[in-house]
C-alpha cells in the first residue's frame, strides 16, 4: 500500500488522513436490526505497517474496549504511518448481555477461521478474517481472565518468530508467555496466514482493572513505535525487561469450601508455599493449598466459594525468577503511579 491508497473495509474507503468509524455488517437475528461489527481506522498520510487492535471477541472481558477507546484518543496517533484497525467490540452481543459467549452459546474464539454458511459465530469470525484479518500485517488481540479470575498483564505469543518476539518484548509487561495456540482460535488462524500477532491478557471479567489498562494503552503504544508507526516520544519511559516463562501450571482445590487467599497476583512462590486455606464453612476442617512449582503468580480465582478441581492459581516458573519478581514490582509502582488520576478524575492521555 502506497501513501495514495486508500484503505477499504466494509465497504467504505478511507483515504490517507482520515479517520472513519465503519459499520461492518454481519448477520441478521431474531429482532429488527442487523448485526454489524463496529471498527474505527485510522489511516496515516505516510505508508507503514497495518496493524489491527481487537477486543471483547469473549463479550464480557471488557478492559480491552477501555484500552481501545483510550487508544483513539491518544493525541500522537495524529502522525500515524500506515493503518490503525481498531475493533473494540468484536463480540457485540456478549458485549450487550455481559456473557462470554454469542446467542448459540459457541465461543468465538474457538471458532477461527468461520464460515459464511456456518453458525452465527462461525459467521461472524468469517467476516472479521475477511475484512480485518486478511488487510492486517500484524496484530494485538486484548483480553482479561474468564469470570471470577484474575491475570497478570502479560504477553502470550508465539516467540519462535523473531518479530513477534521483538514486538512481545516491546510491548513492555514483565511476563512474556511462550503460549501454544489453541484449535479455532483468532491466534491460531492469524499465525497460519504467517501474520505476527500478539495476545495481550490483564484484569478480569466484566471490571476495570486500571493498572491493566494503563499497561495495554502503553504496551500498542510501543508496538506501534516498534512497527514505525509512530515516532518514539519525546520523553521514553522506562522499559521493563520481560521475563519468558518456560512453563505454567493451574493449581486445583483438592476440596470444596470457602478460600481464604494468601498470594497476590505478582507474588514470588517457593513449591510447598502456601498460596490459600479452604475451609469448611461451619469450621469443621481447614486445607492448605501449596504450590506445586516454583515461580510467580500469574494468574488466580477471585471468587471465595470453590468446588473441588477448581483452578485456584497459576503459577509462571521462570529460569530467572528474581529478575521477573524485580520486573514486576518496578511495573506496578510505575503503572500505579501513573493510574493517578488528573484533577478532572480522568486518568492522563499518553
Amino acid at each position: 500500500m502506497t501513501a495514495s491508497d486508500a484503505f477499504t473495509i466494509g465497504g467504505v474507503r478511507v483515504g490517507p488522513g482520515e479517520r472513519r468509524r465503519v459499520e461492518i455488517p454481519v448477520a441478521r437475528p431474531y429482532g429488527p436490526s442487523r448485526l454489524s461489527l463496529p471498527a474505527v481506522v485510522v489511516h496515516g498520510r505516510q505508508p507503514g505497517p497495518r496493524l489491527f487492535v481487537s477486543a471483547a471477541i469473549h463479550g464480557d472481558e471488557i478492559n480491552g474496549v477501555e484500552i481501545i477507546r483510550r487508544l483513539l484518543v491518544a493525541p500522537r496517533l495524529r502522525r500515524i504511518r500506515g493503518v490503525l484497525i481498531a475493533i473494540p467490540v468484536v463480540n457485540v452481543y456478549g458485549f450487550l448481555q455481559q456473557t462470554r459467549y454469542l446467542p448459540d452459546r459457541r465461543d468465538l474464539n474457538r471458532a477461527f477461521p468461520g464460515s459464511e454458511r456456518g453458525s452465527l459465530t462461525g459467521r461472524l469470525a468469517d467476516v472479521f478474517m475477511r475484512e480485518v484479518v486478511s488487510q492486517a500485517t500484524h496484530g494485538i488481540d486484548l483480553h482479561t481472565a474468564a469470570v471470577h479470575r484474575s491475570n497478570l498483564p502479560q504477553i502470550r505469543a508465539c516467540l519462535e518468530d523473531a518479530t513477534t518476539r521483538r514486538l512481545a518484548e516491546a510491548f513492555g509487561v514483565p511476563v512474556i508467555v511462550d503460549a501454544n495456540v489453541r484449535d479455532g482460535s483468532l491466534r491460531q488462524a492469524v499465525l497460519e496466514r504467517k501474520i505476527p500477532m500478539l495476545l495481550y491478557e490483564g484484569g478480569e471479567a466484566l471490571r476495570f482493572d486500571e493498572i491493566a489498562i494503563r499497561a495495554g494503552v502503553r504496551g500498542i503504544l510501543a508496538v506501534m513505535c516498534e512497527l514505525g508507526m509512530l515516532d518514539a516520544p519525546r520523553r521514553p519511559t522506562t522499559r521493563v525487561l520481560p521475563v519468558e516463562a518456560r512453563t505454567t501450571s493451574w493449581i486445583r482445590a483438592d476440596e470444596g469450601g470457602i478460600l481464604r487467599v494468601r498470594k497476590k497476583l505478582g507474588a514470588q512462590v517457593e513449591k510447598g508455599d502456601v498460596l490459600g486455606v479452604i475451609s469448611d464453612p461451619l469450621g469443621g476442617r481447614e486445607d492448605l493449598v501449596r504450590a506445586t512449582i516454583t515461580g510467580i503468580v500469574i494468574g488466580r480465582t477471585e471468587l471465595p466459594l470453590v468446588n473441588e478441581g477448581d483452578a485456584l492459581f497459576h503459577i509462571a516458573s521462570f529460569d530467572h525468577r528474581q529478575h521477573a519478581d524485580r520486573e514486576i514490582q518496578r511495573f506496578e509502582a510505575e503503572l500505579d503511579v501513573e493510574a493517578a488520576p488528573s484533577p478532572s478524575g480522568e486518568p492522563p492521555v499518553l
